[in-house]
């Protein structure tokens, strides 16, 4: 898989969600990690997303392989890992996996019991902010559906950030994967007990927070952050939150050796 890394001392696997690439993830970590030195920050393609080849991935279950070889070829012992979406799904497999590699696990708006969105519990989306920016006509069909800060700063983050990999996802390989997008073993293989965070939306109409809190009996040392004014792009609407947040999820693994 293509990657970029930053850094360097403890490894920070940060996995995308589902069409974006690297840069969803680059762009909200990197600012972040600015105040919090002696991290080796790893950012992948997921298969058939950025610059990383299909390469014959068919399902998440393929995926979630594809992402325990990168692993073991660039990291080899612990590591933290954080997941956005989708990436958070194969990101709670992959810590389930391998508990005493995995020493702290932070997600980003994940995907909770339901795989799909049909079958998901969402609230009704909502712009609870906005500062009347005018936006390109086809950036405002990506931006808006999901935009619950509608600034002219959470745009211009969404324009560099995600637009991006939107443009390069490989979607005939996507509908192939996608019909096998259940991971076949699940995420959770009983409890995983080290230093977690989840971080969902009150407006995410997209992966939601309901589904997500009912992960919670898996996690035992988990905090659930549910933010409002906060949709699926929480991690551009509410940086302030975002950061701190973060940081205690960094406190507490720190402290859990």
């Amino acid at each position: 898989m293509h990657f970029v890394e930053h850094g360097a001392g403890t490894p920070v696997l940060a996995i995308h969600g589902w069409t974006p690439d690297h840069r969803l993830m680059l762009g909200c970590l990197e600012p972040f990690f600015e105040t919090r030195p002696g991290y080796r920050r790893l950012y992948p393609d997921l298969p058939a997303m950025g610059k990383s080849p299909a390469d014959g991935i068919d399902s998440s279950d393929d995926m979630l392989a594809a992402l325990e070889e990168f692993v073991d070829t660039q990291i080899g012992g612990p590591f933290l890992l954080v997941g956005e979406s989708y990436g958070g799904y194969l990101a709670r497999a992959l810590a389930h996996r391998r508990p005493d590699q995995v020493r702290g696990l932070a997600l980003i708006c994940p995907t909770g019991t339901n795989v799909f969105p049909a079958d998901r519990t969402l609230p009704r989306f909502e712009v609870r902010r906005s500062d009347g920016v005018v936006l390109d006509p086809g950036l405002a069909a990506q931006f808006d559906g999901m935009a619950v800060v509608r600034t002219a700063e959470t745009a211009r983050r969404f324009a560099a950030e995600i637009v991006p990999g939107l443009e390069l996802a490989d979607r005939d390989a996507m509908e192939r994967i996608h019909g096998r997008w259940v991971l076949s073993a699940g995420p959770e293989l009983g409890t995983y007990e080290r230093p977690a965070l989840f971080l969902t939306g009150r407006q995410d109409n997209v992966t939601g927070y309901e589904d997500v809190y009912a992960l919670l009996p898996h996690y035992p040392y988990a905090s659930f952050a549910v933010l409002d004014t906060a949709g699926h792009n929480l991690q551009i609407e509410q940086p302030v939150l975002f950061n701190a947040l973060m940081g205690e999820w960094l406190d507490r693994v720190a402290e859990s050796g």
